[in-house]
Parts: C-alpha cells; sequence; structure tokens
C-alpha cells in the first residue's frame, strides 16, 4: 500500500470505536498494511476506510483517534484524517496494527 516491500496488510470489513471505552462502532471496508520501522523501533500502519456517515460524522464531532478492529479481534489505535474526495477517511498509527503480524524473535549471540 505504501510501497514497502516487507509489508503486511489487511484488506475487508473493520469495526471503527469512536473511543477506547467503546464496544460499538461504523463497520466499513477497509485497506490497511503496515511495517516495522527500523528507525523508530516500533510498527507503523495505515489505512483506507470507506465512506460512511457516521464516522465523517464523528470527525465533524471532533474525534481525531480511533480503534479499528478486525472481526478476529486485532485492534490498533490510530489518527483519523478528514474525509477525502470520496467521502472515505485515512488512519494512520503506531504500535499494534488491527491484524495480525509475525512474532519476530531476536536471537541472543
Amino acid at each position: 500500500m505504501s510501497g514497502f516491500d516487507d509489508e503486511e496488510e489487511y484488506q475487508g470489513t473493520v469495526t471503527v470505536l469512536f473511543s477506547e471505552e467503546a464496544t460499538e462502532g461504523a463497520e466499513v471496508r477497509a485497506h490497511v498494511a503496515g511495517h516495522f520501522s527500523p528507525l523508530t523501533g516500533d510498527y507503523r500502519w495505515t489505512g483506507r476506510l470507506s465512506a460512511h456517515p457516521e464516522v465523517t460524522k464523528a470527525y465533524e464531532d471532533g474525534v481525531r483517534t480511533v480503534v479499528v478492529r478486525t472481526p478476529d479481534g486485532h485492534r490498533g489505535v490510530g489518527a483519523l484524517s478528514g474525509p477525502n474526495l470520496w467521502g472515505g477517511h485515512v488512519v494512520n498509527g503506531s504500535g499494534a496494527p488491527p491484524y495480525a503480524i509475525p512474532e519476530i524473535v531476536l536471537e541472543d549471540d
């Protein structure tokens, strides 16, 4: 999605929660991808959310941080952008993404 070779990604339905305590939110289609950033030492992910009136209303009401949850229970907290030309939104996060990623085990020398 962003041009990095070693990205993991998810495409499908997600639930967008408008607070970390929320249990219900808006179900939208999404394409989310990310990668480990060796410069910052964390995992960076970004995604496109399809147009949905609840997401746009939340943004207009001042919501800037959302939780993106996949059907298998993975969750990622990200920053919500304003609506794009097609009415969708971009969400960016660092840390745990809303999809499974391979576990990396570092070996001691």
